[in-house]
């Protein structure tokens, strides 16, 4: 989506939204767990096995209420789930040394189950249900305050049976209940049941990019970004050394018995791992506002014109592809969707690193990630001319490493008319590079006019090994 005066005025509108509902929830997404619930075609293309090896590394964050094994080729493969968490059980005693809260193998087993064989709205209607769909009702029927995040890593039928379920033996303010408590993040549509859910439920929170692979429509998939450099997404000004077999291979296979069930890529790498990577607690994800950009990449509320790859036009406003402009490792100025989760490539890619060196390795011999205090509200009203003081005096390192720092206006997020990197106003972040730093709020001379919120990201970095990166957001509103 190109960034026309009618996009930017659309996604004023969104982000002033999603600011109210984050500003009223900031203590809960800052102090709760995500809850999750995955449902993977695990067991094909090796990218899902992958990506479950690397959520079960950030396990202690979220809490994974279910791992459902999916339709893939007339088949269901939950023994493969299984044998993950089995090799993950070797090593939770050692991830603990690290980090606290991750849980048990036992209580991990008991959370996986699987769809019938049948896919896509072949698989959906009257008994079609499966001890998936069931496991799911029984997941979003659960008395907590906090939503279900449902990963849906290939098709979302148990997903659309639940919902089909649901709906037919409940009242119409019992099914609003229900489906105001999922959120959903699918990777693109692949069978006809996504469509259909998104049309028959269309106050279902969804992120996806719509279409089917076999039309092309992988092509333009956000999560693409994570490392489809050379084959879906074919984009430059990311660092594919960080994607590779290789890399991989040395920071990931190599370490203990979780390493070895992280297979070689054949198309790309964990094309399902945006799903939950925005989840993690980096400081800079936000859940509850996809527009706001992190690791899972940055989405934005409206209609998507219909296109070729599309199973059928979409109905309604869902949360779906949105710019970010980038400058890549090759010098050049990239505007993509794939961008907004490639720009944080080397960070995730380390972290995951460090986090398989934590199933090896004791406390001494590991590296973790900085502490980030900020000092400075994460809310501030400015008027234009203003002087904003920044500061993360207080920041510290577990391991006594030393610490760089990065102030970088995101401009994308913001509902503030501004200007693009390469041209017009540009707000220069005086010691930028410093615990301490400020800036004076410019007058913008783009439409629309200059009120509304900038986004400031701090991101601080150790120069352990591998290096680990945590953030801070600042939100200032300009005011009249």
């Amino acid at each position: 989506m190109k960034n026309s005066f009618l996009s930017k005025k659309k996604r004023a509108w969104v982000s002033i939204f999603a600011l109210a509902i984050f500003v009223s929830n900031m203590s809960l997404y800052a102090q709760e767990k995500p809850r999750l619930f995955v449902l993977t075609d695990i067991g094909g293309d090796p990218d899902d096995q992958m990506s479950m090896v690397r959520l079960l590394t950030y396990s202690n964050q979220i809490d994974i209420e279910g791992l459902v094994a999916t339709e893939v080729k007339d088949a269901v493969n939950p023994d493969r789930i299984y044998q993950i968490v089995d090799a993950y059980g070797e090593v939770r005693e050692n991830l603990e040394l690290h980090e606290p809260g991750f849980p048990k193998a036992e209580y991990l087993k008991k959370t996986i189950s699987k769809s019938i064989p049948i896919g896509g709205m072949a698989g959906v209607g009257e008994g079609k249900d499966s001890e998936g769909s069931e496991l799911l009702i029984k997941a979003v029927d659960k008395i907590d305050a906090r939503p279900l995040w449902v990963n849906v890593w290939g098709g979302p039928s148990v997903l659309a049976q639940a919902l089909y379920k649901v709906k037919a033996t409940r009242s119409k303010s019992e099914l609003a209940k229900f489906v105001a408590k999922i959120r959903v993040y699918a990777i693109s549509d692949q069978d006809d049941s996504g469509p259909w859910i998104r049309t028959e439920f269309p106050e279902l929170f969804y992120i996806v990019t719509p279409g089917a692979n076999a039309g092309g429509g992988f092509h333009h998939g956000t999560w693409i970004g994570i490392g489809g450099d050379k084959f879906h997404g074919r984009f430059g000004g990311a660092d594919f050394e960080l994607v590779t077999n290789e890399w991989l291979e040395r920071n990931i296979r190599e370490k203990g018995p979780l390493g070895k069930m992280y297979p070689h890529w054949e198309f790309m790498m964990e094309g399902d791992t945006p799903a939950f990577l925005f989840l993690v607690n980096n400081g800079l994800n936000s859940p509850g506002n996809p527009n706001w950009g992190g690791w899972g990449g940055r989405y934005e509320y409206y209609l998507p014109k219909t296109e070729k790859w599309f199973y059928q036009p979409e109905t309604h406003p869902i949360w779906t592809n949105a710019d970010d402009e980038v400058l890549g490792n090759d010098g050049q100025w990239h505007e993509t969707n794939q961008a907004t989760i490639w720009r944080w490539r080397e960070a995730y890619q380390n972290d995951f690193a460090a986090r398989m060196d934590w199933t090896i390795k004791s406390y001494d011999k590991a590296n973790h990630p900085p502490v980030v205090k900020l000092e400075t509200p994460t809310y501030i009203k400015a008027k234009k001319g203003e002087r904003v003081d920044l500061s993360a005096v207080g920041t510290t390192d577990p391991d006594g490493d030393l610490l760089s720092y990065e102030w970088f206006c995101y401009e994308e997020p913001g509902t503030r008319g501004m200007s693009n990197s390469r041209s017009g106003v540009k707000h220069d972040i005086i010691g930028f590079d410093k615990q301490k730093a400020w800036l004076h709020v410019k007058n913008s001379r783009v439409m629309p006019p200059g009120t509304g919120t900038m986004h400031i990201i701090l991101a601080v970095t150790d120069n352990g090994s591998p290096r680990l990166t945590r953030y801070e957001r600042v939100i200032i509103d300009v005011i009249e």
